[in-house]
């Protein structure tokens, strides 16, 4: 029998499960399966086609009262190349309601604006970009992207002197009513025709063929760090868009507010839920709360039919360049085989990246080089953390070192006593360190901990050579102590002195 599996036919025997399928999926992970439609119906989509002498465009569109008027027989004579250039090419002049905000606006390739010539909305324009760019085309306030090109953007270079939109129309596409299944089950029996997806595949904003631009470098370096195991857990979902909300909060800068399409990636800049990553399954309005990311280009099915507490596989394109926590070895050969120039503060012995600059992945890829910060591995301790015991503590231990956005991280060492090591990093004020993990027996040596709120040292990290049963590795009774993880190498402790800047790799 034939499956479709992520776009590709592939013939299995019949009797098959989707574990013999997918052999190798984690089977902690989602998978959409799609049975063949045996009822379908027509619906009104999200999607407007322009007829053009070159091919058609579809548009999938984020403002249906702009597109309305477009959609009426007589409309569409007014719709001829008006003018083009490297950048767009604008379709008019026709009247609208636009009221122009006299200030430029930050385009990608594939979005359609609704603008005027001298903010007159009497002489507007139909604008498709042909590239990312910055212009003033006397649109609103918001930008004036009323859609994106989902279909024949390849068109968008083929247009002449001469075209026009010979026809607009909406879009009906077929419903499919049979029935979806987002399952994790090996066992799930495989039918011929079915459809399986298996992944989610986004590409990142400002990366494409045209180049790199680094405008949404800081909120894309978010997002790949979300993603980084190539992993997507859905926190909360809606009729709108499912998101992962595994690192909120976490301030991120608002970089490029723009339609949420079908699709489109974004990550929350303000609020509660600040940090959040969101993939949406209906096209809403651009909000100043969330900054686009990217888009997904394959598995929206996924997306579409996964619920809370879902997990499923993601790929972003680039994956995340991020060196930190390698040893310098490993880190020349990923910058070798992402043709990037290295260059590192030190080569002699065995050392360990602790920094990384430019820091984000589109400005290391658009300037092809990247300079390293190494320290000798001896100076590196590797600890694991025990986040199913001790949640909240591990957060804030992750958060205050640096952990949460790299493999390493550091703190100060600021006191040696006999067999007691005590850190200090920074901790905010109003954080609360509730006791969590407070042990009840011996604490084994080199168990490392975390002063709860109980005590006056409230946020002291600590670590001990031996065991003992009446303190914690903080040196404070055992009830102020909150267990957090293990000190794995325990001899890069022994040469290192007070005031000493301690890095610490986590091991997963």
């Amino acid at each position: 029998m034939e499956i479709h599996l992520d776009g590709k036919r592939i013939s299995v025997p019949a009797g098959s499960r989707l574990g013999d399928l997918l052999p190798e999926r984690d089977e902690r992970l989602s998978v959409a399966v799609i049975r063949p439609a045996l009822v379908e119906d027509e619906a009104e989509s999200q999607e407007v086609r322009f007829a053009t002498p070159a091919g058609d465009l579809v548009v999938e569109v984020a403002k249906t009262a702009a597109v309305s008027p477009l959609l009426r027989p007589e409309f569409a004579e007014r719709l001829r190349l008006h003018w083009q250039d490297r950048y767009a090419a604008a379709f008019g002049p026709f009247e609208s309601d636009v009221r122009p905000a006299r200030r430029p606006g930050r385009y990608e390739r594939g979005d359609v604006i609704l603008g005027c010539g001298g903010y007159d909305p009497s002489r507007s324009y139909l604008i498709f970009a042909r590239m990312g760019h910055t212009a003033d085309y006397g649109a609103p306030e918001d930008g004036g992207v009323i859609g994106k090109v989902v279909t024949g953007r390849g068109l968008l270079d083929r247009l002449a002197d001469g075209d026009q939109i010979t026809g607009v129309e909406r879009v009906f596409r077929r419903v499919d009513r049979s029935h979806v299944v987002v399952t994790r089950d090996s066992g799930f029996p495989l039918e011929d025709g079915m459809q399986i997806v298996s992944y989610v595949e986004a590409e990142v904003q400002g990366s494409g063929k045209d180049g790199i631009d680094t405008g949404t470098a800081r909120s894309v370096e978010h997002f790949l760090l979300s993603v980084q195991g190539g992993r997507f857990r859905v926190g909360s979902a809606s009729s709108t868009y499912v998101a992962d909300t595994h690192l909120v909060p976490t301030r991120v800068p608002a970089e490029f507010s723009g339609p949420r399409l079908e699709g489109t990636v974004t990550v929350r800049t303000a609020g509660k839920s600040s940090g959040g990553v969101y993939i949406y399954t209906q096209g809403v309005s651009a909000s100043p709360a969330h900054t686009v990311v990217g888009r997904v280009v394959h598995g929206i099915e996924l997306v579409r039919f996964a619920g809370e507490d879902d997990l499923f596989a993601i790929h972003a394109e680039p994956e995340q360049f991020d060196l930190v926590g390698l040893s310098l070895a490993e880190a020349e050969a990923v910058a070798a085989r992402r043709g990037v120039s290295l260059t590192a503060d030190a080569a002699v012995g065995d050392r360990i990246v602790v920094g990384q600059t430019p820091a984000t992945t589109l400005e290391v890829l658009a300037g092809g080089e990247v300079r390293l910060e190494t320290v000798p591995a001896e100076n590196v301790v590797s600890i694991t953390l025990d986040e199913a015991a001790a949640p909240r503590s591990v957060t804030i231990f992750r958060e205050v070192t640096g952990l949460k956005h790299h493999s390493v991280g550091k703190m100060p060492l600021v006191f040696v006593f006999e067999d007691v090591f005590l850190f200090k990093p920074k901790i905010g004020k109003g954080v609360g360190i509730i006791p969590e993990n407070t042990p009840t027996g011996e604490v084994p040596a080199y168990t490392l901990a975390m002063t709860n709120d109980s005590r006056r040292g409230a946020g002291m990290v600590g670590t001990r050579t031996t065991s003992n049963a009446e303190f914690g590795p903080t040196s404070e009774p055992l009830t102020g102590t909150n267990v957090i993880g293990k000190v794995l190498d325990a001899g890069n402790l022994a040469g290192m002195r007070e005031g000493a800047t301690v890095y610490v790799k986590e091991v997963k």
